[in-house]
């Protein structure tokens, strides 16, 4: 691309086409083949995320994250509805087929005047964890910041020693860059934060892997993948 200057000759960024600034999320639900991605409510998927969460006995999904685990329902409960029932962090529900919540996602750092949204809160159950839903839920909430509402960045950043946080982003087609170093400090410990993004010209193409991995000819009988979202992309 050539380089652009200014009237002082100075180099300068590419004008932005994007009609600014993008909507803020909509709390539609979003559905797919695998599963649904809608608003979090305490009182219709609290209960049933606990149990779930609660077949992770040693607790290490919690490790990263800033919260939990939480020693009760009525905990968990009340830091739904003290800390999740905001705009920004919007939190969602990731629904089974059968309406069944599974797992938790939000989007969050929400910025409609620089087309730029995070993805995080990210919390999958073990009965949720390496399933074709589990990426379908990434994909539907892609998809409505990309195609639904026109941004032009999608974040994902985590604990930089979360190692399967990490290897996730790049499954899904996120691009690292770079580490903050000491950029928080959460559970007493200090967090390192590994950014990763997705940009509006990636998306076409990481758009179209997805709905070619997510076709039904890309599962056998048992519901087991033939070729990865890596190989599809």
């Amino acid at each position: 691309m050539k380089e652009l200057t200014n009237e002082l000759g100075q180099p300068v960024g590419p004008p932005v086409a994007t009609a600014l600034p993008c909507p803020p999320p909509s709390r539609e639900p979003m559905r797919g083949r695998h599963c649904s991605v809608v608003p979090l409510d305490a009182d219709a998927h609290g209960g049933q995320l606990y149990r779930v969460d609660g077949l992770d006995t040693d607790g290490g999904s919690w490790t990263y994250m800033p919260y939990g685990p939480f020693a009760t329902e009525k905990d968990y409960l009340q830091w739904i509805r003290s800390d999740c029932a905001g705009d920004d962090p919007l939190f969602h529900a990731i629904l089974d087929t059968d309406g069944s919540p599974l797992g938790v996602a939000s989007y969050l750092r929400i910025q409609p005047a620089a087309g730029s949204i995070e993805v995080g809160h990210i919390h999958y159950s073990p009965r949720l964890q390496r399933t074709a839903a589990a990426t379908e839920a990434m994909f539907l909430m892609m998809r409505r910041v990309f195609d639904e509402l026109g941004y032009r960045r999608y974040e994902w950043k985590c604990d930089a020693l979360n190692a399967p946080s990490r290897a996730a982003a790049l499954r899904l087609g996120f691009t690292f860059e770079g580490i903050f170093r000491q950029a928080t400090v959460y559970k007493g410990r200090n967090r390192d934060t590994a950014w990763y993004a997705i940009i509006d010209s990636d998306w076409p193409a990481i758009r179209d892997a997805f709905e070619r991995w997510l076709d039904p000819a890309n599962f056998d009988s048992e519901g087991n993948q033939l070729q990865s979202l890596q190989a599809r992309r």
